[in-house]
């Protein structure tokens, strides 16, 4: 019994920080309609939420294990639970950027300790491999779930309506339903606390590892794809309002499409690396996500024809966009996992801090770029401009291949 409450405990903690990590775009769009400010103003949450976690996550991981898995979620969803209240109450967007610089602080320390947890209740490399999955699962459930909620709180009209902020009401009493179940699970102490050098000797061991080839072509691939993911995920709610011209609540929902796609797409990749060699099978999903949008763009360009009211009556560009979340979702685990496996375990722990690093600055660079786009060019055109990163990677990918066939790090 105890061991089915620590993992309800950790899958709803995932559960809960992925509704407010992937609202981000959905926020985006509200705050530019309800504070009316700009789309590069409103493209800064990003950088609130990523950049936080990767400052955060680098000095934390080393203090985690002294103060306790338990302490260290209970410090996380609190945090959360009391910056929703506060954005609930003073609803500002000075607040909602502390709102996401709270989110990017916490899930530093929920995301080390549920690594870390999951690895204290595994005893062999099968069960970690699927009880880790189940809880990435709950956290794809978790985002695509947020849209709705979200959408739940948003008038069908423009959006103006400032009572969409009392979604957080709802997401403080769900963090605390949470907290209380942590509090109650029997979550061990780690085994041994880290040495006290151990931050400067990671940081050190980062550094040395960022000048070698084979981590320095991977940094630049992981930065370009997380920019590519982050630019189309957190701008499409406002693409499917401003462009497509979708009553503000359909185009949240809508979204959800893609949070979809990205999970079928992790899924159904598992299968098909079994049979496919992964540097091939990420060219034809980065040719795919191309083709996706160079046919799929020209038709927003049509005007509506019918008044939308639900997704019932969406236009099928509506539906099709959101699907490039299939030929995306492989990416990232499958470069993470070649080169997490080229690498002796004892780099690991460095490594995962350079991914956690670049995979922040990539989202926040991407969410931005779009949005200055997005602003000067217009929704289609910034779209566009995606296939310039793609472009990169595919180049990227080719070093990235050939640099893990020659070295070992």
């Amino acid at each position: 019994m105890s061991r089915f409450v620590t993992i309800s405990a950790i899958a709803a903690s995932y559960f809960v920080f992925a509704i407010l990590l992937n609202s981000v775009g959905t926020v985006i769009l509200q705050s530019i309609n309800t504070f009316d400010i700009s789309k590069p103003q409103a493209s800064s949450l990003e950088g609130f939420k990523d950049l936080s976690i990767a400052f955060v996550s680098f000095f934390v991981a080393s203090i985690i294990p002294r103060i306790g898995y338990k302490v260290a979620l209970m410090i996380g969803l609190t945090l959360v639970t009391i910056a929703c209240a506060f954005t609930s109450l003073l609803g500002s967007f000075i607040v909602i950027k502390l709102l996401f610089a709270c989110i990017g602080v916490s899930f530093s320390f929920v995301k080390i300790a549920v690594y870390s947890i999951v690895g204290q209740l595994s005893d062999s490399v099968k069960s970690h491999s699927s009880l880790l999955n189940t809880i990435e699962g709950i956290f794809m459930l978790g985002s695509l779930s947020g849209y709705w909620i979200f959408s739940f709180y948003i008038d069908a009209g423009t959006g103006k309506s400032t009572d969409w902020l009392d979604v957080y009401y709802l997401l403080a009493i769900l963090s605390s339903v949470t907290l209380l179940l942590v509090y109650f699970s029997s979550i061990k102490k780690a085994d041994q606390a880290s040495s006290p050098n151990s931050i400067f000797a990671d940081f050190i061991e980062m550094i040395k590892m960022s000048y070698q080839s084979l981590v320095l072509i991977f940094v630049i691939s992981i930065f370009l794809y997380v920019l590519i993911e982050q630019g189309i995920s957190t701008w499409l709610p406002t693409f499917n309002s401003e462009v497509l011209g979708l009553p503000t609540n359909v185009s949240v929902q809508m979204t959800s499409i893609f949070a979809a796609s990205l999970a079928v797409g992790r899924l159904l990749a598992g299968q098909i690396l079994r049979y496919i060699n992964w540097y091939v099978f990420l060219n034809i999903c980065l040719v795919g996500m191309a083709l996706i949008i160079i046919m799929l763009l020209p038709l927003t360009q049509e005007p509506a024809t019918v008044v939308v009211t639900s997704i019932l009556n969406a236009p099928a560009v509506a539906y099709l966009f959101p699907l490039i979340g299939l030929m995306m979702a492989p990416i990232y685990p499958v470069l993470n996992s070649v080169m997490l496996t080229s690498l002796a375990r004892s780099k690991h722990a460095a490594m995962t801090g350079l991914i956690v690093v670049f995979s922040a600055l990539g989202g926040t660079t991407g969410s931005m770029i779009t949005g200055f786009s997005f602003q000067a060019l217009g929704g289609q055109n910034a779209f566009y401009l995606s296939l310039i990163p793609m472009g990169c990677l595919v180049v990227s990918l080719y070093f990235f291949k050939v640099t893990t066939a020659k070295h070992s790090v």
